[in-house]
């Protein structure tokens, strides 16, 4: 029998280039990169879902096309008549990626509204993955319903993992942000935060301090991702700093925290310890950032091990 991993948030129809005008039409979103590489990364015996709610036009029913061709299970995506999926642009200006989103009335807002598809979608999982951006974007008491029913999953004995992923422009204010996140890390065992978004909401003074108040949240286990210096990790049992691949040369950092979770849980759930789990985020992640986009191919990850 299959064991279950589950990543719960929102995809995105993509629309990248802008070239003369002219886009390539995409899909993403950070919880599904995660369960990309997850997928990819993990031995069989394994089965990766999708945990999201999509419309019912000619473009969501792409996506999830889309999803199930990478080998990830489609079935805990729910269709919402009337809903359409999300959409952003993405632009170049001043050497840099600059986003464009609508979402206002992305089906994915409505994730949560089904207590009892909810509860379906989470009852056998032994890996549940959720962000901050699947927080953000939904109503306060639908992000309660979702807390809560992860909250019941982790008292039943499954693993937890949370990536606050924070993007100001999804949040109302700095309470919701602190209110939100800290609700989050009170049902997780793993937390795995990036220290420079954490500062303004939290005011830490260095990645300890931003572990060490996840750790009394509640978690477990805490990495701390801090860009290409080396991450911290922290557990009861001790703490160690873990240094990124030397890249010579960055094409894309798209995707890049995304898929050193997805390294890092993959090796934890074959039994790494968190150091060198550590090591298999890292890994995923410098051959991811050596590519276009947020997905690269399979066979690519095989030279980050």
């Amino acid at each position: 029998m299959s064991r279950i991993a589950v990543s719960i948030g929102e995809a995105m129809i993509e629309m990248s280039g802008g070239t003369d005008r002219t886009y390539r039409q995409g899909f993403a979103g950070d919880t599904l990169n995660t369960a990309y590489y997850l997928n990819a990364l993990l031995a069989e015996g394994w089965t990766v879902r999708y945990a999201s709610a999509v419309g019912d036009d000619l473009y969501s029913r792409q996506m999830i096309d889309f999803i199930g061709g990478t080998g990830i299970d489609t079935s805990t995506i729910r269709t919402i008549e009337g809903k359409r999926a999300g959409l952003y642009m993405i632009h170049q200006a001043d050497g840099d990626r600059h986003f464009t989103y609508w979402r206002d009335t992305s089906a994915a807002k409505l994730l949560a509204d089904d207590a009892t598809a909810l509860d379906a979608a989470l009852s056998d999982a032994e890996l549940i993955y959720f962000s901050g951006i699947t927080l953000a974007i939904l109503a306060p008491e639908a992000r309660a319903r979702l807390i809560a029913a992860i909250g019941a999953r982790r008292t039943a004995g499954a693993t937890v993992a949370f990536d606050p992923n924070i993007r100001p422009a999804l949040w109302v204010d700095t309470r919701s942000v602190v209110d939100a996140l800290t609700a989050a890390a009170e049902v997780s065992s793993i937390v795995l935060p990036t220290h420079a978004d954490e500062v303004p909401y939290f005011g830490d003074a260095d990645d300890e301090a931003t572990a060490q108040r996840y750790l009394s949240a509640g978690c477990v286990e805490v990495v701390v991702k801090n860009g290409a210096d080396p991450a911290l990790v922290v557990t009861g049992g001790g703490q160690w700093r873990v240094g990124a691949r030397t890249v010579a040369s960055v094409v894309d950092a798209t995707g890049a925290g995304d898929s050193f979770n997805g390294g890092y849980l993959a090796a934890r759930l074959a039994g790494a310890n968190p150091e060198d789990a550590a090591e298999a985020g890292h890994a995923t992640a410098s051959v991811v950032i050596g590519h276009h986009g947020a997905l690269i191919p399979k066979e690519a990850l095989k030279r980050a091990f």
